[in-house]
C-alpha cells in the first residue's frame, strides 16, 4: 500500500510541476512557447543513471567510474535545464515571469524524479532494474 501512495504522490507532483511549465507558456501576458524545449531535458535526466546502473554491479560497496560519470552527466542536464529559461529571458524571448514559473515547474520535476529513483530505486521483487 504505500507503494500505491507514493506512486499517487509522485504523479501529483508531476502534474504540478508540468503545470508550472504550461502557465508559464500558455498565460495570456507570456504566450511564448520556448519553455517548453526544457521537456527534453526532462526526458534526457534519468537516461545516464539508469544505464549506469545497469552497467555497474551493485554488490561493489566502492563508487565506480561509471557512476560518478553518470552523475555528472545528469547534474549537467539538470543545470542546463535551470540555464535555458535564464537565457531565455536575458535575450527578451520570454518574459521574466515565465521565467519564474518554468524554473519553479524545473524544481518540482526534478524533485519528482530524484524522488521515484529513492522509492523505486531499491533491489526488492520489483525494481526498474530488471529491464
Amino acid at each position: 500500500m504505500a507503494g500505491i501512495k507514493a506512486l499517487i504522490s509522485l504523479s501529483f507532483g508531476g502534474a504540478i510541476g508540468l503545470m508550472f511549465l504550461m502557465l508559464g507558456c500558455a498565460l495570456p501576458q507570456y504566450s511564448v512557447y520556448w519553455p517548453l524545449f526544457v521537456l527534453f531535458f526532462y526526458v534526457l535526466a534519468p537516461i545516464p543513471y539508469c544505464i549506469a546502473r545497469r552497467a555497474v554491479d551493485e554488490t561493489d560497496a566502492a563508487s565506480s567510474a561509471c557512476k560518478e560519470l553518470a552523475i555528472f552527466l545528469t547534474t549537467g542536464i539538470v543545470v542546463s535545464a535551470f540555464g535555458l529559461p535564464i537565457v531565455l529571458a536575458r535575450a527578451d524571448k520570454i518574459a521574466w515571469g515565465a521565467c519564474a514559473l518554468v524554473l519553479t515547474g524545473n524544481a518540482v520535476i526534478f524533485s519528482t524524479i530524484l524522488g521515484f529513483f529513492l522509492v523505486f530505486g531499491s533491489n526488492d521483487d520489483f525494481s526498474w532494474q530488471q529491464w
